[in-house]
Parts: C-alpha cells; sequence; structure tokens
C-alpha cells in the first residue's frame, strides 16, 4: 500500500532509479516550456532588438525567472531548483533557439556567470539581497572582470577597492561589461590590497545604482547586437566591506572557478546554434538550384556539411565528458578550456562554410547564418581568448617553457 511503500523502503538503487526518471521527465517538461517562452516571448521581438541594440532584460529575466530557469543549479533556499550543472547546461542549450547570440549570452551571465561564486561563497545576506532576486528575475546582474588593458589577462586588472573603515572605497573602471547598461548589481573583481596579483583580488557585489558609478556609453559591436556591453566608471564609489563575496583576497580563485562554469555554458549554448545553421544551410541548399542541380547535390558541399556535423558530435562529446567529471567534483579547467578552445574555431570554420553554401543571401542580414557569423566571432574571444586557452592546456600538459 502507498502508506507502507515509502521511499526510505526501496532499495538505494531503485530510489536512485526513481529519482533520476522523476527528473528527467520534469526537465523535460521544462525543457519544452522554455521553448514556448522562446517561440511566444523572445523570437518574435529579436529581429527588432537587434536593430535597436538592446532587449528588455527585467521583462525577459522576470519570465525566465517566473518559471525557474534563472536558478536551475543554485540552492533551493534562495529560489533556485536545486540541480547539478548538467541541467544549466541542457537550458543553455535550449537557448540556442533564440534567433540571436546576445540574448542567451545575457541569459547566460545572470544564471551562470556572474551568480556561481556568490552562491557558493557568499554570505546569507548576501545571497538574500542579491542570488535570491537574480535567480527570480527581480535583479539584472552583470560581470564586472575584463577592462581596457586587462581583459583575458585577468590578473593585471587595475580597478581598486581601498578599505575605509567598514566601507571600500572603489576606483577604477570595467569594460565589454555585457548587461551593464541596465544591470541593478555587478559582481565586480577588484584589488583589496598590494599583495600577489593572485591574491590581492576579492570579488564584490557592487548596487549599480550607487553615487560614483557611471554607465559611459554603450559600445557598438559587430555582433551580439542585442546584447548591451558597457563600459562603467568608478569614482569613489562606497560599498560595504560585508559586500564582498566569501574571503577576501581569494576574488582571483573564485573568478577562475566562475570561468570553468562559464566556458562550458557558452560551449552548450553554442552547439544548438550550430546544428540549427547546418539544418538551414541543408534546406537552402536543397532548394537552390545552380547549374541544374540542387547545390546541395554537389559532392564538395554535402560532404564538407557532413564534416561539420562530425565536428560538432565530437565537440559535444567533449562537452558531456566534462561536466560529468565537473559535476562529481573534479577540476575540469583543462578540458573546459579544450572545449571553448574547440568551440571558437569550429564556430569560425562552421560559420564561413555555411554562409558560402548560401551565396548572395549570406551575405544579407537577413538570414540567420550571417547573424551566426557575426556573433559567434566573439566565442574565440570572450571568457579568455583562444591563445589563453591554449596556454592553460599547454600548463597542464607540462609543456610551457619554464622560467
Amino acid at each position: 500500500k502507498g502508506d507502507v511503500l515509502t521511499t526510505k523502503l526501496l532499495p538505494p538503487l531503485l530510489h536512485t532509479m526513481l529519482t533520476f526518471i522523476s527528473l528527467s521527465i520534469i526537465f523535460l517538461l521544462m525543457r519544452l516550456l522554455l521553448f514556448q517562452i522562446i517561440d511566444q516571448e523572445i523570437n518574435p521581438h529579436v529581429d527588432k532588438w537587434e536593430e535597436e541594440g538592446m532587449f528588455p532584460a527585467h521583462k525577459i529575466f522576470k519570465v525566465l525567472g517566473n518559471a525557474g530557469f534563472l536558478g536551475v543549479s543554485k540552492p533551493v533556499e534562495y529560489g533556485g531548483l536545486g540541480l547539478d550543472f548538467s541541467y544549466s547546461l541542457a537550458v543553455a542549450e535550449e537557448l540556442g533557439n533564440i534567433d540571436c547570440g546576445g540574448i542567451p549570452m545575457a541569459i547566460g551571465v545572470q544564471s551562470d556567470m556572474a551568480t556561481p561564486a556568490l552562491a557558493r561563497f557568499g554570505s546569507d545576506e548576501l545571497k538574500k539581497e542579491f542570488l535570491q532576486p537574480s535567480i527570480a528575475g527581480d535583479l539584472v546582474a552583470c560581470l564586472g572582470v575584463s577592462e581596457v588593458g586587462a581583459g583575458s589577462d585577468v590578473a593585471s586588472i587595475k580597478t581598486k577597492a581601498v578599505r575605509d573603515g567598514d566601507e571600500y572605497v572603489i576606483t577604477g573602471g570595467k569594460m565589454w561589461t555585457t548587461s551593464g547598461a541596465q544591470a541593478d548589481w555587478m559582481c565586480l573583481l577588484a584589488n583589496t590590497s598590494e599583495g600577489l596579483p593572485h591574491k590581492n583580488k576579492s570579488l564584490i557585489c557592487l548596487p549599480m545604482n550607487l553615487p560614483g558609478v557611471h554607465v559611459a556609453r554603450k559600445i557598438d559591436k559587430i555582433g551580439m547586437k542585442s546584447s548591451d556591453t558597457a563600459e562603467v566608471f568608478f569614482d569613489d564609489v562606497r560599498v560595504p566591506c560585508k559586500n564582498v563575496i566569501g574571503q577576501e583576497g581569494m576574488g582571483f580563485t573564485y573568478q577562475m572557478l566562475q570561468f570553468q562554469e562559464e566556458r562550458l555554458w557558452g560551449v552548450a549554448n553554442i552547439l544548438t546554434m550550430m546544428e540549427r545553421v547546418i539544418q538551414e544551410t541543408i534546406g537552402y541548399t536543397r532548394q537552390r538550384k545552380i547549374f541544374g542541380l540542387p547545390v546541395l547535390y554537389h559532392q564538395t558541399v554535402h560532404f564538407r556539411l557532413a564534416e561539420l556535423q562530425t565536428e560538432v558530435e565530437l565537440l559535444r562529446a567533449l562537452l558531456h565528458q566534462a561536466t560529468a567529471l565537473y559535476i562529481r567534483g573534479n577540476d575540469v579547467t583543462k578540458m573546459a578550456s579544450m572545449a571553448k578552445l574547440k568551440a571558437g574555431r569550429l564556430a569560425r570554420e562552421l560559420g564561413d562554410s555555411c554562409l558560402q553554401y548560401w551565396g548572395g543571401m549570406g551575405f544579407t542580414s537577413d538570414v540567420l547564418v550571417s547573424r551566426f557569423y557575426r556573433d559567434s566571432r566573439l566565442m574565440s574571444i570572450g571568457a579568455g581568448a583562444d591563445e589563453v586557452m591554449l596556454s592553460i592546456i599547454c600548463k597542464y600538459m607540462d609543456t610551457l617553457p619554464r622560467k
């Protein structure tokens, strides 16, 4: 009977299987819901938002927050779903069905780039003030790491947070800040002491409405048009010392951990878009004729598309392997770097090849492949350039020149 057979009496393996099946069914329903949100609330407006150079983050994030998509792997007590990181990547893949790269990127910043360190190391007070409303979609978050003279070289940032009593006084600036023009708070990396560059930094929750915070400009980019990217300056901004995430001086380490999730998230997201570009190219070249035959029927075309699809599946296998290791608590810095490196290079290769088969139409702004061609170029630059990924991989292979 139901009142006798409880989960506590089930054999452990069966209990695990039932839990897995239940989670799988629930998440399948969630993916269907997310697809519906994309189809009804986002894609019909993408062209307009691309033209305007910004999408309404507060509106869209509230829709996503109400549905539970901004805190999939975050703690339940702060409004998250409490699932492991693989479910966040499943959401990232589904977000690849958005008809541009900018909006998924901004969503990823909110859910898996600006908030992991806060969720893992932040105080209960900080989580209630910043994490919980971010998961709910009530606050828009941004990540302040890159600067004019310090992009992939995070250790070289110059922004300072000098302690004055129970406050920090922050001076400096941040560049390439996704959602920076409409964010409510920033996860800021700043130098909080004069020590070694890997041990003198802290992550700080910085409200964007404080006196001295200036959004200098919204940067005009060649791609990711619908995502606002800002340059932000700090002129003697005062923030309570209690706004430090975790331990003072551990910010560089925390940010490196955040980068693991950010890079895996980016790979998962771009996989879906790459598949979409291949499928749309197949559809277009099947009906477009040249010299009396569909473009697709020329061997150089269908062979090339087969090669690209093979590369996509190989990248997916690498992502899944890295994710499986990560959720078991392993350091996957090397594999995450490999996956991001491959994703960036493959996206450029795939975008160029597929655009070529669209002919003149590929050179217009009317088709998905041309938008992908522009948007995907960032994959080899943002969150660590290809060359930095190669250096990280070489470090783990012990092949870097010795000093």
